[in-house]
């Protein structure tokens, strides 16, 4: 079988159980963004459900498309015959370019959205990630792979870049955890962008699962405290791109 993706072969199946974890984390937090959206209509929280959404959807097509590729299920029962068609061959190829290239492109679209959430004015950077976003998607293939992660890296920079300047102005534990969370979540890509190395891939996995792992105390905080009257940042808005600065009592 062709090598579509630089898995290791001993890492098959535990990047699948990264991705489902990941998955659900981020399905989990789409979820407390929208019930947040519903009862308060804060169009922040709505891009940022928005943004780690389409991060969830692209993590459900690498999912589906691995599990076709790892275990044999549906058209790649066939890549295993001694004699395959040429068509057959085709539609299979078809079949996994079109899965990873949606995983590329919904990832890339929920970080640009999580970048973009609104704001006051557009700056050079805007226009520069657009250009190059737009370049990127258009011109992915699997000979170069490694753009998408480097696309992926200069979102996430801006992105973290920005909490930061949030952070320094309300100082909500929230906002802290989302930037650090991003934070290795960049570090993630940095590592992928080398992941023709085996072992740097699986380096790049596990500290995408760390940076997964943060997320889902960020969750568990907001669940347990985010009913919280006090402004103490507890609430799932204070992980959004709230700069207000914390009370004093």
């Amino acid at each position: 079988m062709v090598k579509i993706v630089p898995t290791p072969d001993w890492f098959i199946g535990k990047d699948v159980v990264i991705e489902v974890f990941s998955l659900v984390v981020l399905a989990i937090f789409v979820f407390l963004a929208y019930r947040y959206y519903r009862m308060n209509k804060n169009r922040n929280i709505l891009y940022l459900g928005s943004g780690f959404g389409l991060i969830a959807l692209a993590q459900l097509a690498t999912i589906l498309t691995k599990l076709v590729l790892y275990y044999d299920i549906g058209p790649s029962q066939e890549i295993g015959q001694a004699i395959i068609t040429s068509q057959i061959a085709n539609s299979v190829d078809f079949f996994y370019y079109a899965g990873f290239f949606f995983h590329r492109f919904l990832t890339l679209s929920g970080l640009y959205i999580l970048y973009r959430l609104p704001r006051d004015r557009k700056s050079i950077g805007d226009y520069v990630i657009v250009i190059y976003f737009i370049l990127i998607s258009s011109f992915l293939s699997r000979e170069i792979f490694y753009l998408f992660h480097l696309t992926a890296l200069f979102i996430l920079i801006l992105i973290v870049e920005k909490y930061f300047l949030i952070y320094r102005k309300n100082r909500f534990f929230n906002t802290k955890i989302l930037m650090v969370a991003f934070g290795i979540l960049a570090l993630s890509q940095l590592i992928l962008v080398l992941s023709d190395i085996d072992l740097l891939f699986v380096l790049g996995n596990v500290v995408e699962l760390i940076s997964y792992t943060i997320f889902l105390a960020l969750i568990i905080r907001i669940w347990k405290y985010g009913k919280e009257k006090k402004p103490y940042g507890n609430n799932i808005r204070y992980a959004g791109y709230s700069s207000g600065k914390r009370r004093k009592h």
